[in-house]
Formats: structure tokens, C-alpha cells, sequence
């Protein structure tokens, strides 16, 4: 028989992992019926011993509640949005720029753009710490609580060897489908849409 905490890091370890398989890895291991019976012993065991919550445990991961209203903080770097250009004389300009710095040993890489909301992740012993928007740049809204709402975000990352601290930078998106969806939903409770997809 193991005792509450051996059998809390067991199920919040194994939980995680199986969060880990269905939101990043796409590979679901367990059925939902069998996750759901893993969650609620979790948190059942867990209202028992609160002492013994670890951060990372899946019940702490927000659900549906989000905050409205968000504190602003100052950025410790910087964030600062892409320049746009529209001809081929400011890419040569740019190129000319980056050779200058750098040297001729290096290739580009391009990709699509995704336009959504700019957000930096702050991890500190590899726990999410911190989540801001990109405000003015130099500070932003604390959306910590909201982003733990993603389940591709992790809130605890696996492995080792983190540096003690680091921040992610993205965007977060709607697909176009999922956004349709919300506007739906909206309108079925008598709010207004949010907008139109493009």
C-alpha cells in the first residue's frame, strides 16, 4: 500500500505523461474514461492532503475560468514586433546588414506568418512562471492564469538540464474552424461574435 504522496507524484507523473501523449504527441495511450478515473482519485487525494499538491499536478491546470482583468508588468527584454517590408531593395539592405555582422557562413530560413497574440512563456526550474502579452513592448498583460488553460502548453517541462530560467516567445491562434465555433457558441448564449475569419 503506498501512502498519499508516493501515490499522488505516481498519478500526477502518470497523468502528465499522459497529457503529454494526446496534446503534443498526438498518440492518446489510455481511453478518456480511464484518464478521468486517474484525475478525480488525483484530486480527491489531493483535497485530502493539500500540502502534498505539486505544481504541476493536472488539477491545478485551469479549466474553463479565465481572467478578464490582468496586471501589467514590465518585460525583462524587450518584445518587440517583426518589420514588415514590401520591396526587394529593403531585403537586400537587410542582407546587407546581416553580412556585415556575421559573415558569409550562415542560410536563412522563411516561413508563413502567423498572425495571433503575442505572448512570452517565462519558465524558472523548468515551471511556468510567467505568461505576458506584448503590450507596448516594453510591458505587457500578465495572462499567466489564461495560458494555463492551453493544453499545449506545458506548465511543468519534461527532461533536464533547463537553464534556471528562460522565456518562449509565440503567438497564440485560433484555427479558423475552432474560432467559427466560438462565434457560434457565443450567439447561441445571446453574445455578439467576435469577428469574422478572414
Amino acid at each position: 500500500m503506498s501512502s498519499p504522496k508516493e501515490r499522488i507524484d505516481e498519478l500526477t507523473d502518470t497523468l502528465n505523461h499522459h497529457n503529454f501523449l494526446y496534446y503534443q504527441e498526438a498518440a492518446p495511450a489510455i481511453s478518456d474514461y480511464e484518464f478521468d478515473q486517474m484525475l478525480e482519485e488525483l484530486a480527491k487525494l489531493e483535497a485530502e492532503n493539500p500540502d502534498l499538491v505539486r505544481v504541476d499536478s493536472p488539477t491545478q491546470r485551469v479549466g474553463g475560468g479565465v481572467t478578464k482583468e490582468f496586471k501589467t508588468v514590465v518585460h525583462k527584454y524587450p518584445m518587440m514586433s517583426l518589420g514588415n517590408t514590401y520591396s526587394f531593395e529593403d531585403l537586400e539592405e537587410f542582407d546587407n546588414r546581416v553580412r556585415k555582422q556575421i559573415g558569409n557562413d550562415f542560410e536563412y530560413v522563411a516561413e508563413l506568418k502567423i498572425d495571433g497574440c503575442a505572448i512570452g512563456i517565462t519558465y524558472k526550474n523548468g515551471v511556468l512562471a510567467q505568461a505576458l502579452t506584448r503590450g507596448d513592448g516594453t510591458q505587457g498583460d500578465d495572462v499567466s492564469t489564461n495560458i494555463k488553460t492551453i493544453r499545449s502548453v506545458p506548465i511543468k517541462l519534461k527532461g533536464e538540464g533547463w537553464p534556471e530560467e528562460f522565456e518562449v516567445r509565440g503567438e497564440v491562434y485560433y484555427p479558423l474552424d475552432v474560432f467559427a465555433n466560438l462565434n457560434k457558441e457565443r450567439e447561441e448564449i445571446g453574445e455578439p461574435a467576435l469577428g469574422k475569419p478572414p
